[in-house]
């Protein structure tokens, strides 16, 4: 099976919680390799423009001001089944949903401050890391 990519972002609760190291340290353990990763802050605006695919649903307005709310960490992670392996490590979108041992079992909040993100798609992984990543900023 090729390598394929995803986008990753540890979000603003995860990175104010201090779990930013014990998720990169999950990340690796997984057998990814994380070929590019800043820790930026996004705007309101980007924020909107990044989960614009969500602009008719009605958590639209809180996820883009949580995503705007603090930090966050950006990465494009690599490895073979790169998508559905991160959606596996990271869990169900509600931490009292998520499998035991999961990143958002561990660190989520709540459901709306679920601790990281994940692409859903190989089209949408290259998408979101084009948003946070020039061609020159990828390893």
């Amino acid at each position: 099976m090729a390598k394929e990519i995803t986008f990753a972002m540890i979000k603003p609760d995860a990175v104010a919680d201090k779990h930013t190291g014990a998720i990169l340290d999950r990340i690796e353990k997984e057998g990814f390799e994380i070929l590019a990763m800043k820790k930026v802050r996004v705007s309101k605006k980007q924020a909107e423009q990044f989960y614009a695919v969500h602009k008719e649903r009605p958590f639209f307005e809180e996820l883009t001001n949580f995503i705007s709310s603090g930090p966050v960490v950006a990465m494009v992670l690599e490895r073979e089944n790169a998508v559905a392996h991160w959606r596996k490590v990271i869990g169900a979108t509600d931490p009292a949903e998520a499998e035991e041992g999961t990143i958002r079992k561990m660190f989520a909040r709540s459901k709306g401050e679920n601790a990281v993100h994940g692409s859903d798609s190989v089209e949408n992984g290259k998408l979101e890391s084009a948003f946070f990543f020039s061609g020159l900023e990828l390893y």
